[in-house]
């Protein structure tokens, strides 16, 4: 049968954009569904603002008048003034195992970044590299985690036989988390605090953090801008809101860890426990009772998810990471974690992860964005 393509136009349309992957991984017993709740939120122009800044695409496949799969073409339009590049991303692609849905819902999104006059298309990746990103391209026996893609192991290979190659790899360590603080951090962390210059900054409340998460996003800001972050495009004070309303339901104070000197925040850490297996149980409905199955997971669970960090650059190599983690450690060894995920380390910040292999860290995902020059 022939595939034609819908772009979504009304609420039917999006509903079925947004449900479709549970049906395509349904059995898929390491694959977790969304936080729906989050989803319809997100791909709403009203109240997503990445849509004022963005040109997209929402795309449907069928195969007859069965839905078969689905596409978003994105045009970060700031992003690109800020790079001075031409470049449109895919992302959010979902399809049955055929590599004509796969052909056709790229094409498509090719077809529509050439004529906004884009030259190249990288994916998958979303509005920004808040959103899910990369493919994962090794360790598809291990569970997904909230914050990245869990797809087919065929996906990578049909998006690579329509000419995409590697424009990124990146890859995810897991740390046993040690029974004792090892003598190098330990050293370290002692030195940093004799020194007395820098403080870190713990919470036991939400309602304590609330006052510095514009200042922490706002480090995150000039962090991932100026060491030039992959995809990061910088975040205006209503993004970072909607961003901090969207993870702080969910978000364990006890793993914020912000560090400051005088008035000025110079560097923070972010982790959570792992509530995928809540996720699952509760099929992504966190109504009627689906956030307290999310909720025992996270208190369960013995893995902790890192997601965000980030140190001023003036203040890099003076020890800060080596404060941070360990008192990340040490906040983990007292909630009984016994693993962390490190989430996504870029391929080329050697530094870092020779310093996770160097803590026994074990390389166990691996994910990578692809490119396509668009002639």
């Amino acid at each position: 049968m022939d595939i034609t393509l819908r772009p979504v136009s009304n609420k039917s349309d999006l509903k079925n954009f947004i449900y479709l992957p549970e049906k395509i991984h349904a059995g898929h017993s390491t694959w977790a569904p969304p936080i729906y709740l989050d989803e319809w939120v997100y791909f709403n122009p009203k109240k997503n603002r990445a849509f004022n800044y963005c040109n997209t695409l929402l795309l449907l496949a069928y195969e007859g008048q069965t839905l078969r799969g689905r596409a978003m073409g994105i045009i970060n339009r700031r992003y690109n003034e800020e790079r001075k590049e031409k470049t449109a991303r895919f992302g959010y692609l979902e399809t049955y195992q055929d590599p004509r849905l796969v052909e056709a819902l790229l094409g498509r999104i090719e077809d529509w970044a050439r004529g906004l006059g884009m030259t190249k298309i990288i994916g998958p990746y979303g509005f920004s590299d808040q959103d899910p990103e990369a493919f994962q391209i090794e360790g598809f026996e291990h569970r997904a985690t909230i914050a990245t893609y869990h797809n087919f192991s065929w996906m990578p290979e049909y998006v690579e036989r329509l000419g995409y190659i590697k424009d990124i790899d990146y890859f995810v360590y897991k740390l046993d988390v040690p029974s004792e603080i090892p003598e190098f951090y330990r050293r370290i962390y002692e030195r940093i605090q004799k020194k007395g210059n820098f403080k870190i900054i713990e919470f036991r409340k939400k309602k304590e953090i609330k006052p510095w998460i514009r200042r922490v996003l706002g480090l995150m800001n000039e962090c991932y801008t100026q060491t030039n972050i992959y995809g990061y495009s910088p975040l205006d004070e209503k993004e970072m809101d909607a961003l901090a309303k969207r993870y702080l339901p969910v978000l364990d104070v006890r793993f914020v860890k912000v560090v400051i000197r005088g008035d000025e925040i110079v560097s923070f850490i972010i982790a959570m426990p792992d509530m995928i297996g809540g996720i699952q149980a509760a099929r992504g409905q966190m109504f009627p009772f689906g956030f307290l199955k999310i909720l025992r997971a996270a208190k369960k669970t013995k893995q902790l998810d890192l997601l965000l960090g980030a140190i001023k650059d003036k203040y890099r190599g003076m020890g800060l990471d080596a404060m941070m983690g360990v008192k990340m450690f040490m906040s983990a060894q007292e909630a009984g974690m016994k693993v962390m995920d490190t989430h996504h380390e870029m391929e080329a910040n050697v530094r870092v992860r020779a310093e996770m292999e160097r803590m026994g860290g074990r390389l166990y995902k691996k994910f990578r964005v692809f490119k396509k020059a668009l002639d």
